[in-house]
Order: C-alpha cells, then sequence, then structure tokens
C-alpha cells in the first residue's frame, strides 16, 4: 500500500511539472511576440516586420550591363537620370517573391517622379523569368543575371539586396534582406522629391 501511494505521488509530481512547463512555454511564447510586435495591437504585414534599415553608402554605381527578360541589353548607365533601386532576387528565394509586391506597388506610385526598380534575377533562364514576372505582375524592367554579375558588382551574394542609386549615379543606400514600404517611403522617397 505504501509503495502504491509513493506512485501516485510520484506521478502527480510528474503531471504537475509537465502542466508547470507548458505554462511557462506559452508565457515565453507570448512574451515573444510581444517583443517582437513591440506590444501593439495593430496588425502589421509581415514585410513591415522584417524589414531593416538601409545602410547609407556612398560610392559609384558599378558599370553593369545585362539583359532584359526581353531578350534586349541594357545598362544602368541607361537610367542615369532617375532614381534607381537595383534589387537582386531569384524566383526560389522566399523573402524575395515576399517583397514583390511592395516593390510594384511603390514603383507605381513613384514612376513618374522618375523611379525605377530595376529587378535582376539571379540564376535563372530567361524563359522562366518571363514566366515568373507575368504571373506575378511584374512592371518593373527585370533583369537576367546567369553568372551573378550584379552581385559580384555590388559585392554582396545574398538575396534580396537592394541598392539605392541617385540621380548622378551614386550608390546611397544599401539593403540586404525584405523592404517593407514604410522604409520605402522613409528613405527613398526624400531622394525624389529632393528634401
Amino acid at each position: 500500500m505504501a509503495k502504491k501511494k509513493h506512485r501516485q505521488k510520484k506521478s502527480n509530481h510528474g503531471a504537475g511539472l509537465k502542466f508547470i512547463l507548458g505554462v511557462g512555454l506559452v508565457l515565453i511564447g507570448l512574451a515573444a511576440i510581444l517583443m517582437l510586435t513591440g506590444g501593439k495591437n495593430s496588425v502589421q504585414s509581415q514585410a513591415d516586420i522584417r524589414s531593416v534599415t538601409p545602410a547609407e553608402v556612398n560610392y559609384p554605381a558599378p558599370e553593369l550591363s545585362l539583359q532584359n527578360v526581353n531578350g534586349t541589353a541594357e545598362s544602368l548607365l541607361d537610367y542615369r537620370d532617375k532614381v534607381v533601386l537595383v534589387n537582386n532576387w531569384a524566383t526560389w528565394c522566399p523573402p524575395c517573391k515576399a517583397e514583390i509586391p511592395t516593390l510594384q506597388a511603390y514603383y507605381e506610385a513613384h514612376t513618374k517622379d522618375g523611379f525605377v526598380i530595376i529587378g535582376v534575377e539571379a540564376g535563372e533562364p530567361r524563359s522562366e523569368v518571363q514566366q515568373f514576372v507575368l504571373d506575378n505582375n511584374m512592371t518593373y524592367p527585370v533583369w537576367v543575371d546567369l553568372t551573378s554579375a550584379a552581385m559580384k558588382a555590388f559585392r554582396n551574394e545574398s538575396l534580396p539586396s537592394s541598392y539605392v542609386i541617385d540621380r548622378k549615379g551614386t550608390v546611397l543606400l544599401a539593403w540586404v534582406g525584405e523592404i517593407s514600404r514604410e522604409m520605402l517611403e522613409e528613405y527613398v522617397t526624400p531622394l525624389l522629391t529632393g528634401n
């Protein structure tokens, strides 16, 4: 009888410990969510949460020429009078795909201000990139880069990575990771309006 009571106490003790651990894990999870969202009640898009602040840089834009999805050769020099965002991405890259709607919307809103995005797809054949561009309603110029020339030119092999070039051909901003609309408005829009 004493052994049976001891087993029941041990069994109850194990169940209580599991319950306490479970509650603790739930509380840790809730704390992590609150830290990531800043305790805000408003719903933020995943891009806003993941977007990084760009690094401010200052160097001449690299000489870069590639073919677009239609097979026509283009160069960064062709866009010298515009503010250009070069976006290195790939069709297989989840954060690259996640930021495309944000980039497309910003492009549509600011193309009249002399802004252009050049999406440089890293490594896929032109036919696959063309289909991806059509499927994702991408209207900004997209170049095909089978040899990673753009990543080498900007000395960064992370995807996605983006660089903002001013109208004089100077790289002023560099991002590694997904960009949010908020970051584009904060950092790129002043370059368009001259502020």
